[in-house]
């Protein structure tokens, strides 16, 4: 099997054993364990917790002391054993602890594994621009794959879910040992300091006020990433509860029609070779941002039914959103460091995006959506005019039901109904990607030069 056989299969591997609990875990907590939104936030924020330092940890090991495919091998089946263990959980707490441990394992395979690819393309004699993206866009279709397989099989509110990514992760685990060795670079003098020692040289990167600025901005930008993973099928789901778009085919389909937003990231992975040629790495990154704003704001006034071609092409742009900013970014990194230190810098970028990001997103967030975005109906005409439909409707009534709740005989109820605003939930998280578009474009000063495409790709 050529190398770039060997990475797509790598590569669909990376993302199938996230894929298969990331977009439908909100309904496993929701709608099977009946679990405190509050609490689900936390979720995933252990992403973003294990992002702070295990990237970069594991860079550092791969640059240092341990060759990146077997490091990388490791932490997928230590992932797997994690995942059969979720499995077993009945209490959001240790849920949370546990998943902070899987997240651990897996967080940092995401810029390990982009590490091997450009590392065996190089020594291959590939070119990384050009070659990589038609391998990274196979990631994306493992995870479509894990996607469908886990609505298909009914599997998308149950533990099944974390079994069939955990079967996954092994096999990949097992199949990264059979990858070309990437050795680290050892590349550290005899005399060198305690930083150069440890491996900590990346953080100096900081000091460089165009590297500085662009990690903020990968931090600010993180904040967005995780928004529509942690509520973009939940909020579809929700749609269940109005009478009028109940019966409809989003409903029952939520996480097929969620991954439309994968299936176009395979086709705008397969453009950025010409639009990084065209635009180059900044306007690449600033049509992301813009993107998110266009996701964000189709979301706001989508629905079900006459509002559906809103919510498509909302997926239709997240391939845009999401792959635009982490492959432009990932390979402004490569561009931007020296090679010793490309593992730990690859690393860096991911604990800003998906670390320190990721946290603040999904803290914020949470505690806005419950604060500001959360609404309390007391009485049947109060739900019934914000559920759009009549106060004798029965799926109204069943729903109310549901929760545990009676009606009295003057139509209120014995505890409060609460229903979150999602109108106004995805309009404020398109202000803010507004807000950081126009900050980067303003702030961020980057030429494009054709000659920097050419030295990462070789």
């Amino acid at each position: 099997m050529g190398i770039k056989n060997r990475l797509i299969v790598m590569s669909f591997l990376q993302f199938f054993v996230w894929g298969a609990w990331l977009i439908t875990i909100g309904n496993y907590w929701f709608g099977t364990k009946n679990w405190e939104g509050t609490q689900f936030g936390l979720v995933f924020g252990t992403m973003g917790i294990a992002s702070l330092f295990m990237p970069t940890l594991t860079g550092i090991i791969a640059d240092r002391w341990v060759n990146a495919e077997k490091l990388y091998g490791g932490l997928h089946i230590l992932y797997a054993l994690v995942l059969f263990g979720i499995a077993q959980i009945t209490t959001p707490e240790n849920f949370i602890y546990v998943m902070l441990a899987a997240m651990c394992c897996y967080m940092p395979t995401i810029a390990l594994s982009n590490s091997i690819s450009y590392t065996s393309l190089k020594l291959n004699n590939k070119n990384v621009v050009k070659d990589f993206p038609p391998i990274r866009v196979w990631g994306t279709v493992g995870f479509i794959a894990a996607m469908w397989i886990t609505n298909l099989t009914g599997s998308k509110a149950t533990e099944y879910q974390f079994y069939i990514a955990g079967i996954g992760a092994l096999i990949l685990g097992f199949y990264s040992f059979t990858l070309p060795k990437c050795e680290p670079q050892r590349l550290t003098k005899e005399d060198a300091s305690w930083v150069e020692t440890l491996g900590l040289e990346s953080f100096k990167l900081f000091g460089n006020y165009k590297m500085a600025l662009f990690f903020i901005f990968s931090m600010f930008l993180g904040g967005a990433l995780q928004l529509t993973n942690a509520y973009g099928d939940v909020f579809l789901d929700e749609f269940k509860h109005f009478p009028k778009y109940a019966d409809s085919f989003v409903i029952k389909y939520s996480t097929i029609i969620m991954s439309i937003s994968q299936v176009s990231e395979t086709l705008f992975i397969l453009a950025i070779p010409f639009f990084l040629r065209r635009f180059g790495i900044k306007q690449v990154m600033l049509i992301s941002m813009l993107a998110w704003v266009l996701r964000f704001g189709l979301f706001a006034f989508g629905d079900p039914v006459t509002g559906l071609w809103m919510i498509i092409l909302s997926c239709i742009v997240y391939g845009m959103a999401f792959d635009f900013f982490n492959i432009s970014g990932s390979l402004f990194v490569e561009s931007n460091t020296d090679s010793k230190i490309r593992s730990s810098a690859q690393g860096l970028f991911m604990m800003m995006t998906n670390g320190v990001g990721a946290v603040l997103g999904s803290l914020t967030s949470g505690w806005a959506i419950d604060k500001y975005f959360t609404k309390s109906f007391l009485t049947v005409n109060e739900l019934s005019t914000f559920l759009q439909t009549d106060p004798s409707n029965s799926k109204m009534l069943d729903f109310v039901k549901s929760q545990g709740n009676s009606i009295s005989n003057d139509g209120i109820f014995t505890n409060p109904v609460f229903m979150k605003d999602w109108h106004s939930i995805w309009l404020s998280f398109a202000a803010y990607a507004l807000i950081i578009a126009i900050a980067f474009a303003i702030l961020f000063k980057h030429k494009h030069d054709p000659k920097e495409l050419e030295n990462i790709g070789h």
